[in-house]
């Protein structure tokens, strides 16, 4: 097993930043830490060692990054408690060189392919050794994987990574040179880490990749997902599995069949599009075209009725004309997405994208922000208001600040990204982390009210 060292008496404070694959890997190493025999702190003031796992996929997330690494150096000797402050994940696999030169602060770096050497760092940094001078090495390694973690979200769901990088190469992305080609695990593995969560409580696992409809192609040389869907839901202790990222090459007739016929499997999909405009989607290295997408959807939708969508779209890419705005405009609602996210183009280093133009002025692209987001919302309080008075089985997750709703989750939202559904009832603790039967009785845009019925 990874990281079985004695360091003991220290403590360690993780802070991860970034998508829950980000998450995935800080659970992996704190399972490290402390199996290596140190304590897991929720404060950094409290913290011999600082760790920040961060996300450097567009600007703001990078600044969000560099803000988090500064505010944690405050708690270092002589002014604070800590030793050493580590900088893991995506930042650090793209920018080592200049996190040494501009922060002095950092004492050791960890790209994306070495969370499994934490505590091989954190040992020598406790050992009085310096900074470390340890260099990023290739990006796509499983090895973090491969411990059993204990999930750092709540009791009720759990995150499964599938597969690690991608090979996609849209033009505007940084995650193949951040996380390397595809990189698929093992079915057995997934499975053998299914059954041991789904028996230690956790109702429902996520599903996470850059792109899952993709998973085995490198490993096995086809798409594997619909096989192992079905092993893991022969897991007899799996209630509920949701799938996220899956573009619409991906929707396979095997694996929307599967859909349809299992139980287990969630009526919900996240198929980022980016756009509807087939000239902008050739020019990101899209492999879809407007006419693949809505077939696609048109298909998926007519199996299951009851399906929730969401998506992910772009705006501001370089070379987007009004006409292709308008034409994104008018496909968003047309299809009339669930739920949908929206960025504005940022230009990373390392991409084809980066000095693409003509460049889309910056308030041309907020406007075109604004003015999605406000069809979006129209759309969404519509397609809530067509669930109202249906009956779902809802987790109780939690309960308001006012402790008068529990706050839960049907298989129509996603943890973080998605609105919640405020229970009205008998608040009764003992009911926290149970599926209940729950009619939805009020919503809008972002949130959700239901009674439970039992």
């Amino acid at each position: 097993m990874i990281g079985t060292s004695d360091i003991p008496n220290k403590s360690f404070y993780l802070l991860s930043l970034g998508c829950a694959k980000n998450l995935v890997d800080a659970e992996c190493m704190s399972q490290m830490l402390r199996n290596a025999g140190l304590l897991s702190v929720d404060q950094p003031g409290n913290a011999d060692f600082l760790i920040v796992n961060t996300c450097g996929f567009i600007a703001s997330a990078k600044q969000e990054a560099i803000n988090a690494i500064l505010n944690l150096a405050d708690f270092k000797a002589p002014q604070g408690h800590a030793k050493a402050l580590i900088v893991t994940g995506c930042l650090a696999q793209r920018y080592a060189e200049k996190i040494r030169q501009q922060l002095p602060e950092v004492d050791a770096v960890l790209g994306t392919a070495e969370y499994a050497k934490i505590v091989e760092v954190v040992r020598q940094l406790d050992a009085g050794c310096g900074k470390s001078d340890h260099k990023p090495g290739k990006p796509g390694s499983l090895d973090h994987l491969k411990i059993d973690r204990n999930p750092s979200t709540p009791g009720t769901y759990a995150y499964i990574k599938i597969a690690e990088g991608c090979s996609n190469h849209c033009t505007y992305c940084a995650i193949p040179g951040i996380r390397g080609e595809l990189c698929s695990r093992p079915e057995e593995d997934i499975v053998a880490e299914a059954d041991r969560l789904s028996r230690e409580g956790y109702q429902e696992l996520i599903l996470i990749a850059q792109d899952s409809g993709r998973y085995g192609l490198d490993l096995y040389g086809e798409r594997h997902l619909t096989s192992l869907l079905k092993k893991l839901c022969a897991l007899r202790q799996v209630r509920l599995i949701r799938i996220l990222y899956i573009y619409s090459d991906g929707l396979t007739d095997d694996l929307i069949h599967l859909l349809v016929q299992e139980k287990k499997i969630a009526h919900y999909l996240d198929m980022p599009i980016q756009h509807a405009s087939n000239r902008l989607l050739r020019s990101m290295n899209r492999r879809d075209t407007q006419e693949s997408i809505r077939e696609a959807i048109q298909k998926i939708r007519a199996a299951i009725p009851d399906l929730i969508l969401r998506t992910t779209v772009m705006v501001g890419f370089p070379g987007e004309t009004e006409d292709d705005f308008q034409i994104l405009l008018g496909f968003l609602n047309e299809i009339r997405f669930d739920r949908l996210g929206c960025f504005i183009f940022s230009p990373e280093e390392g991409t084809a994208a980066f000095t693409m133009k003509p460049r889309v002025r910056k308030q041309t692209a907020e406007r075109r922000y604004r003015q999605l987001m406000k069809l979006q919302q129209d759309i969404s309080c519509v397609r809530v208001k067509n669930r109202l008075g249906t009956v779902l089985p809802v987790t109780l997750e939690s309960l308001d600040d006012r402790g008068i709703f529990y706050v839960g989750r049907s298989y129509g939202e996603a943890p973080d990204v998605d609105p919640v559904i405020y229970v009205a009832g008998t608040t009764d603790q003992e009911l926290l982390g149970q599926t209940v039967p729950v009619r939805l009785v009020d919503g809008d845009d972002y949130d959700m009210t239901g009674v439970t019925v039992l």
